[in-house]
């Protein structure tokens, strides 16, 4: 199974990116897909995620904010980063969880600023 994750870059406050991810390879044992991210001396923190059968959960940071959403057909995953701000820069990585096997993405960086 390979990712492919995009989106990222420079923003400022208030303002809003899209990440996707796209899984290749065992497509039908995805279990969930979703985002972690790291900023600069933290530790990686889940972001949001969703499961097959669409249920999301969220950090309570972005709650109201981030909305993860999932095409099946497509294998692909996508944050939708509205009202972004400075606290929000960080590596996002993407995560997919599968049958007995986790992967990560390669990390695409977010930076907000103010």
């Amino acid at each position: 199974v390979q990712l492919q994750a995009s989106g990222g870059g420079l923003v400022q406050a208030g303002g809003s990116l899209r990440l996707s991810c796209t899984a290749s390879g065992r497509e039908s044992s995805i279990i969930e897909m979703g985002w972690y991210r790291q900023a600069p001396g933290k530790e990686r923190e889940l972001v949001a995620g969703i499961a097959t059968g669409h249920d999301a959960h969220y950090a309570e940071s972005v709650k109201g904010r981030f909305t993860v959403s999932r095409d099946d057909a497509q294998s692909t995953a996508y944050l939708q980063m509205n009202d972004l701000k400075s606290e929000d820069t960080a590596v996002y990585y993407c995560n997919v969880v599968l049958d007995g096997l986790e992967l990560w993405g390669q990390g695409t960086q977010v930076t907000v600023s103010s």
